[in-house]
């Protein structure tokens, strides 16, 4: 097995770390870094519990070599907060009831912010499609697409 020294961008840090080639971003980031906000799921890109941003787009950490994402920068759950405060997201899931286990919620509320970024008042299909590749067995999705379209509401629910 080779091993070799990755240098991972996670959430405005940089990480230096002894690595085998044959491991998962998802494995590197819960076992070696202890960000466990990225879920381990399916670990066969089904469920979208581990999606993390790489440059901002969605990337499901199951499915990912951690040693195939040199030079990317990786956003986590945890780095998604700025200055200690959570993103308007976070606080939308929570207020409005659209995390109830909140297993799938990190992979639901990173799918919604690269969204967000990328079309800023999306129309609900938007949100669906966004959110396609992300699975929830408990709320039943309509309040997690009433959260995000709060959100790009700047706090308005249309």
């Amino acid at each position: 097995m080779s091993e070799r020294i990755l240098e991972l961008q996670v959430n405005g840090e940089t990480h230096r770390l002894l690595s085998s080639d044959h491991r998962t971003l998802l494995e590197v980031l819960r076992e070696d870094l202890a960000l466990t906000g990225t879920k381990h799921g399916c670990d066969a890109g089904e469920c979208g519990a581990c999606t993390v941003l790489l440059d901002g787009r969605p990337a499901l950490a199951c499915l990912v070599l951690a040693s195939q994402i040199r030079g990317k920068v990786i956003t986590t759950i945890e780095g998604l907060s700025e200055s200690g405060q959570p993103h308007e997201l976070q606080t939308a899931f929570a207020d409005l009831g659209a995390a109830q286990c909140g297993y799938c919620t990190p992979g639901m509320i990173l799918s919604s912010a690269a969204l967000l970024d990328e079309v800023p008042d999306p129309s609900r299909d938007d949100i669906n499609q966004a959110l396609a590749g992300n699975l929830c067995r408990c709320t039943g999705y309509s309040k997690i697409v009433e959260a995000v379209h709060f959100v790009a509401g700047g706090g308005q629910d249309r």
